[in-house]
């Protein structure tokens, strides 16, 4: 069973390399690796087409943002699976994407997979700064501020095809608004995958700034409401309690 990773980039050279590198080195035999390029105009594109007999897909022209571009290498995906692994961030070991795949092959209704993520210091990533571990889905999952990290999931093609991609109304966002649909208004086949997944660097553009800390956490309310579905009262302040438990862990 074929597994597809896409990574998207702009204008960043600094990591591209790590992110490239933990993909090219997984033990697992049938990976296509899709990276989707912004039109960067720093080191990246000459980073990338370094490794050009490596990478199935190498596409790099100028995007309407960060989902648009993992729409696009959604689209262009053959595997059975897909995975997302930003740009900044790397596959905690070598066996990651053997042992995401050996959960799919032993179970054919499995729909999708997520598991837990570390984030890391920018300058050393031997540094962990926040641990977040998920937990087994449900009923009311959401309702009480969780969500799957979303680099630790992996999708079947299929569920793409039925459910849709990214909605590109939401800037910063998206990936909350489509783990909703993906798990509050589908009943698909879902796994928590108690391992750790990946290694993320601490810099995400939702927590940029205060401004787009704002933007998106009003975008997640937004998501609650656009599917239809009310957003209890108490979510923003266990969120925040609930972070704070992952940088104290």
């Amino acid at each position: 069973m074929k597994i597809s990773v896409i990574t998207v980039v702009y204008n960043n050279q600094q990591t591209i390399r790590d992110a490239i590198n933990s993909v090219l080195s997984q033990t697992y035999n049938d990976i296509e690796y899709i990276v989707i390029d912004g039109g960067s105009t720093d080191n990246t594109i000459e980073i990338v087409k370094s490794y050009k007999d490596k990478i199935n897909v190498f596409i790099s022209e100028k995007d309407n943002g960060l989902y648009h571009a993992m729409n696009k290498g959604i689209n262009l995906a053959s595997g059975d699976v897909i995975g997302i692994l930003n740009s900044d961030d790397f596959y905690s070991d070598h066996k990651v994407l053997s042992d995401v795949m050996e959960n799919f092959n032993s179970d054919k209704k499995l729909d999708f997979l997520y598991g837990n993520l570390v984030y890391v210091k920018q300058d050393d990533t031997n540094r962990i700064v926040r641990n977040w571990k998920s937990k087994n889905y449900y009923d009311n999952f959401f309702e009480h501020a969780n969500v799957p990290p979303h680099p630790s999931l992996f999708v079947r093609k299929s569920i793409y095809d039925e459910v849709g991609l990214f909605n590109l109304k939401y800037k910063i966002a998206a990936d909350y608004e489509l783990m909703i649909r993906f798990m509050k208004m589908n009943k698909f086949n879902f796994k928590y995958y108690d391992r750790l997944i990946v290694h993320m660097r601490l810099g995400g553009e939702s927590n940029k700034s205060l401004k787009n800390v704002y933007l998106a956490n009003k975008e997640v309310a937004n998501a609650w409401t656009d599917n239809n579905f009310k957003m209890p009262i108490y979510f923003f302040p266990l969120k925040i309690i609930k972070r704070m438990i992952q940088f104290i862990k």
